[in-house]
């Protein structure tokens, strides 16, 4: 559109012989400049822009109406990476210089920022009229100036530089300023990395004169603004005092970018480090087992912090385990293993194993080494004791780092103190193991005739003790004390109640006392212990072996069965299971012990038969739901029917199948099963 404008300009010629320009040289050298003037805008003010054209017999003049935010020389100086042209900063400028015939810029009240050049058209009828106080363009910048030019970036445009970019771009400054072979920057972040360059202007040379100036930053940042200068016969000497003072200047500026970045950097970093052990402390929280806390270590650990990871645990006896160990590369796990194994081929090295046998002993400061490769050994400390040792190899290509180390060091921490709790709970549920074995018997008597079995599934494998439990008593070789109870609640508490009412019971039996009596006695035992809440319901059957009822063609004695006296103190119907196939539900409902300060109780005689079987159970049996639905008397019945006949613990066995596979969802109250038979004779 501008050349059309100008497409009409006629050849003038110089009255006085003075160059000028004419016609289509004209029209191209207007073009020219404006094309720069409004590039300029466009890079520069990022604001849209006006053209104005005006002709006239002496002169063609163009304006370009920015609303930029400094002044045309600040402008043009800066570089535009992101626009790609860093190899012409400045050419607009120099070519309105030389070209021109006069130009300036102004900055109007509103904001309007007007950039113009003209060009004379040859003709000396008239002198033109010069624009009011143009700017000399050839004199000497003072000192102010220049520093402005160093380190002056519009907002507009800083904003829009990432720190990298404002280095770069005031090293090209310097750089021009000082006519200079070339500037660089180097910075050491600390991290065991060393010096990096992170800018540079100009080609990098040897054998010129270098002005070194270090970066005024905080550990553990350390940097370096080099410039060197190649004296040549046109520039034999440098000014190496001002060369400082502006170099000096400047790295004030670049270090503050630098530090700026790098502080923007460490946020980032925290913040993903706060992740990262957010997700460990989870990841580590989900298990109270040791082995499963103990293996999760390591891999958390890598590729995070290193490219392999082991965990040794101080055994009981001070000797180093490895108990975990992981490798970013799988291949190479079995050799770290026979390194890292003391009890493997060929081991721990002596330096190492005195080393970290140090450490767990005395729980001192990270320690690095060498073999099999460079790392950090952590010490594994909860409750002030060591329990352990971590080992992080060294991450891919580089040394650890000192945040690395913090790190290592807090999920050390974290990791002990999961594995702490993981011993701690596995000692817990051990003691709770035993405990619940103990209140049951080792084995149940073998005699002939009677056949015994009985099972047991508590609700919890873990350290809460159940309050149900069996118990078969020899009192004589004729007699045999069957009890089945459950104690209200769990724990220490419901197991210490579990062992009275069993202890009691077997005492006040085998002193001769009537089976009804003796819960009596036992229900004013737990009155006087105060604790109402730790009631218990229970089944006792005195179980007597009938007198034989005659011989079998082999001369041995026949059975005749067995007598049972039952007593329900506030305990579910036992199953007298018929030879025959039918089942049925016996006994009367009595009082809870330890509920009131009396009981009702009422002892009902049966008789097994050959053949029959006497099951007692635990609520945990007909209590077991599916959904809303439980599994329910009427379906314990089934289930016995359907094992008529059989021995005793496949009696037992057909009830529990029958209750497990009528839920998936894990027991949410203990079973007790406990089953006596009559044997048949053969």
């Amino acid at each position: 559109m501008l050349q059309e404008a100008l497409r009409d300009l006629d050849p003038a010629t110089s009255g006085d012989g003075s160059t000028g320009a004419h016609g289509a040289d004209l029209v191209d050298t207007v073009v020219l400049l404006a094309s720069e003037l409004c590039e300029n805008a466009v890079l520069h003010a990022g604001t849209e822009f006006e053209v104005a054209l005006t002709v006239s017999d002496d002169e063609v003049t163009v304006a370009v109406t920015d609303r930029g935010a400094g002044p045309l020389e600040l402008h043009l100086a800066q570089p535009r990476q992101r626009y790609g042209r860093a190899a012409s900063h400045g050419r607009g400028l120099a070519l309105v210089q030389r070209l021109a015939t006069t130009w300036g810029t102004r900055h109007e009240s509103d904001g309007r920022h007007i950039t113009w050049f003209s060009l004379s058209r040859g003709r000396t009828t008239a002198a033109p009229t010069a624009p009011a106080a143009p700017p000399d363009t050839e004199r000497v910048w003072t000192s102010a100036e220049q520093a402005r030019w160093l380190l002056h970036v519009p907002s507009a445009l800083g904003d829009r530089l990432e720190p990298v970019e404002l280095v770069a771009e005031l090293v090209r400054r310097l750089r021009e300023l000082l006519g200079a072979e070339s500037v660089e920057v180097e910075v050491d972040e600390g991290d065991g990395t060393g010096s990096r360059e992170i800018a540079r202007d100009g080609a990098a040379t040897s054998g010129g004169v270098s002005v070194e100036v270090r970066l005024p930053m905080t550990a553990p940042l350390r940097g370096l603004l080099r410039v060197v200068h190649r004296p040549s016969r046109q520039n034999a000497s440098i000014d190496a005092d001002r060369t400082r003072d502006l170099t000096e200047l400047v790295a004030t500026r670049i270090a503050m970018a630098v530090e700026s970045n790098w502080l923007r950097g460490v946020d980032q970093r925290r913040r993903s480090w706060m992740t990262y052990l957010a997700e460990t402390s989870e990841l580590l929280g989900q298990s109270l087992d040791v082995d499963l806390a103990v293996a999760v270590v390591p891999q958390v650990v890598v590729p995070r912090l290193g490219r392999w990871c082991a965990v040794h645990l101080v055994e009981p006896s001070g000797r180093l385990r490895l108990a975990a160990l992981t490798h970013a590369d799988e291949t190479k796990l079995s050799e770290l293993r026979g390194v890292l194994d003391p009890d493997g081929s060929p081991g721990l090295p002596p330096e190492l194993r005195s080393r970290f046998t140090e450490l767990a002993r005395d729980g001192s400061a990270p320690v690095r080494f060498a073999v099999p490769t460079d790392g950090i050994a952590v010490p594994l400390r909860a409750r002030g004791r060591t329990i352990g040792t971590l080992l992080v190899g060294r991450p891919d290509g580089r040394p650890h780092s000192p945040e690395d180390i913090v790190m290592a060091g807090d999920i050390a921490r974290r990791a002990a103190l999961t594995i702490h709790n993981a011993q701690s709970t596995g000692a817990h549920v051990a003691v709770s193991q035993a405990l619940q074995q103990a209140l049951l018997p080792r084995a149940l008597p073998v005699v002939p005739g009677v056949d015994f079995a009985a099972e047991y599934l508590p609700a919890s494998t873990g350290s809460d003790v159940g309050g149900d439990f069996y118990d078969v008593l020899t009192v004589d070789p004729s007699h045999w004390l069957v009890s089945i109870g459950d104690v209200c609640g769990k724990g220490a508490r419901a197991a210490a109640r579990t062992g009275l009412v069993r202890d009691v019971l077997r005492v006040l039996v085998r002193d001769d006392r009537p089976l009804p009596r003796a819960i009596e006695m036992l229900n004013q035992v737990m009155i006087e212990a105060g604790d109402p809440l730790q009631f218990c319901t229970l089944a006792a059957a005195m179980i007597s072996r009938r007198r034989p009822a005659g011989m079998d063609p082999s001369g041995r004695s026949t059975h005749a069965g067995l007598d049972v006296e039952l007593v329900l103190a506030g305990h579910v119907q036992p199953v007298l299971l018929r030879a025959d196939g039918t089942a049925e539900l016996i006994g009367q409902f009595g009082t809870a012990v330890g509920l009131l300060p009396s009981v009702r109780l009422t002892c009902t005689p049966h008789r097994l038969g050959p053949g029959d079987t006497l099951l007692v159970y635990t609520d945990g049996v007909t209590e077991r739901r599916r959904g809303r639905e439980q599994f329910g008397a009427e379906r314990l019945l089934d289930v016995a029917t359907g094992a008529a006949g059989r021995p005793a613990r496949q009696v037992v066995a057909a009830v529990r199948e029958a209750v497990e596979r009528f839920s998936a969802d894990p027991l949410d109250d203990d079973v007790a099963l406990l089953a006596v038979r009559a044997v048949p004779a053969r």
